[in-house]
């Protein structure tokens, strides 16, 4: 029998805890790498698009070793995405847009799982567009965070010019005192953190669209394994603190579900125990979702969980 979260027939609508400890869970490219932040709240965001990448990113090394065919990645970096759907015609043999759609479907974990748009490069070439049954919210952390810019130093610089130019400390020419003005003995950067946040994050999916898309009871245990590894392999000197806290999918018995999915993700809840910053899970209260009285037709997997908070 198929466990209720494997189930592609069925309407999983799940809740995560996202630790982040003197890391960078997702830095914003438009303003020099700090954590992203709500300007308004200050609490800290991660984007969908960078859990999707470490569920992609995690999919990909698993298949790497195991090889399994229909688990390629479509959105992978150095490939042009208009040479992954042209290969729908060139090794696959389809001849319309329909047929390139579903051999898509077929080889890509993430074109099925999250969707994809396909309808760039030669129009004779089109795969079209796939509404995944994956949708995830961006992460949000419990209370405010402070973003640090951390400087550090590198004990040499990165020109050769620079370091000449420090060890020759008397310039004998005009151009050896042009050069002394950028002498160096060592290098300046910089490191953007926040020393605490814990960040929830909802995700759907849709039984009506995974059938349309070919999600098997496969795809949804590789789904629910990449999700609880995803930081377990893509560790850096800004995101050795990340993990997953929590992990919780109610499960509908249909496939359009018995309850409105706020109803059910406002479930899972963390308190913040004191007034003072928060360092730790340990500073929060955490919600038990399996002690809450579900609504009739829906099931409860926990696949993360927090160890046993201290007590207040």
């Amino acid at each position: 029998m198929t466990a209720p979260h494997l189930d592609p027939g069925r309407k999983h609508d799940f809740v995560f805890l996202i630790e982040a400890l003197d890391s960078n869970p997702n830095g914003d490219p438009d303003n020099g790498g700090i954590p992203r932040t709500d300007l308004v709240t200050g609490q800290g965001l991660i984007t969908d698009v960078a859990i999707k990448r470490k569920i992609r990113n995690t999919v990909a090394l698993f298949n790497a070793v195991e090889k399994r065919p229909g688990y390629e990645i479509y959105i992978e970096a150095g490939t042009a995405l208009n040479s992954q759907h042209e290969r729908a015609y060139h090794e696959g043999g389809a001849t319309s847009k329909d047929s390139a759609q579903q051999w898509m479907c077929k080889n890509f974990f993430d074109v099925r799982m999250f969707g994809a748009v396909m309808t760039t490069g030669k129009r004779e070439r089109w795969a079209g567009r796939v509404q995944g049954p994956v949708q995830l919210g961006f992460a949000r952390t419990i209370d405010p965070v402070t973003p640090l810019d951390v400087a550090i130093t590198r004990v040499t610089p990165t020109r050769v010019e620079e370091l000449a130019a420090w060890n020759n400390p008397q310039p004998e020419t005009k151009s050896d005192k042009e050069k002394k003005g950028n002498a160096k003995e060592t290098e300046m950067g910089s490191k953007h953190i926040i020393p605490y946040g814990l960040y929830k994050g909802t995700g759907h999916f849709s039984a009506p669209l995974a059938a349309k898309t070919g999600i098997t009871s496969d795809d949804l245990a590789m789904l629910w394994r990449a999700f609880t590894l995803m930081f377990e392999h893509d560790r850096a000197a800004a995101r050795t603190g990340l993990s997953l806290r929590a992990l919780h999918i109610f499960t509908h018995d249909d496939a359009f579900g018995q309850v409105p999915a706020h109803n059910l993700t406002d479930l899972v809840t963390a308190t913040r125990r004191r007034d003072t910053p928060a360092r730790c899970i340990d500073d929060y209260t955490l919600s038990d979702p399996a002690a809450a009285d579900l609504p009739v037709g829906v099931t409860l997997t926990t696949l993360a969980r927090p160890t046993a908070s201290a007590p207040a």
